[in-house]
């Protein structure tokens, strides 16, 4: 069954689209899009919780940010590979939700995986548009479809961006999302094992990041992203 999204994000783990985006899909979705996101993992090799709960945790975040479809392509947390099968895989997703603009992950990162399913959607996106390419879901052939775009979002390495999006207001419901992964981040009293992402000192600097973007455009918070090719505006009063 093919459902037409405007807005399709692609996350190496369940979290990576909150994280990385969470606060942008919040505004997009107060703007009446339809935005779906589709995790490659279930995120099995996480030092902290296990695959079922952040299948949960996933589905809670989901429901916080009103998203309109989310899926998990259960590739192997670590080992997933850039070859023909799981670009197969993900041409699926994109030919079934039909997104204009398609999110994904850094393009480098301080997580193997995160680099790896930048390049990996990346170049699924553009071979989804070869209609020689033919795939099928339930047994049914999918069109071709190619996005109108890629942008790529930060994650861990603070990455100059491309362009950045004014998320104020939205900062709120993007970190209810992540907190919704109660199994990975902060957590005062955990006998839980520590990690990178457990400080209290990453759990603040989703909110600092976006407030110092914010402060280098003139709003209190910003998402930034990267591109791969020119990003292009009708005339120069589209730009704040």
């Amino acid at each position: 069954m093919t459902m037409k999204l405007d807005i399709l994000a692609f996350g190496a783990h369940p979290d990576d689209v909150e994280l990385g985006c969470g606060a942008t899909l919040a505004k997009e979705i107060s703007l009446s899009k339809k935005v779906g996101i589709i995790d490659l993992t279930r995120g099995e090799l996480g030092t902290r919780g296990s695959a079922e709960i952040r299948d949960q945790e996933a589905a809670a975040a989901a429901k916080i940010l009103g998203i309109t479809a989310r899926e998990n392509l259960r590739f192997r947390d670590g080992f997933f590979t850039n070859d023909e099968y799981h670009q197969l895989e993900v041409i699926k997703m994109i030919r079934k939700y039909r997104p204009e603009i398609v999110l994904c992950n850094a393009i480098d990162d301080r997580h193997i995986d995160h680099g790896k399913a930048s390049k990996l959607v990346s170049e699924a996106a553009f071979l989804s548009g070869l209609r020689r390419i033919e795939t099928t879901i339930d047994g049914i052939p999918q069109d071709a479809w190619r996005p109108k775009v890629v942008y790529h979002y930060i994650q861990w390495k603070n990455i100059e961006p491309d362009f950045v999006v004014d998320v104020t207001g939205f900062i709120d419901s993007k970190i209810e999302a992540v907190l919704a992964y109660s199994s990975q981040f902060y957590e005062p009293g955990s006998q839980e094992p520590i990690t990178p992402i457990t400080s209290k000192n990453f759990l603040d600097s989703i909110t600092y990041r976006a407030q110092d973007l914010g402060r280098l455009i003139g709003t209190d918070f910003a998402e930034g992203f990267t591109v791969e090719r020119y990003l292009a505006v009708n005339s120069l009063d589209n730009l704040i």
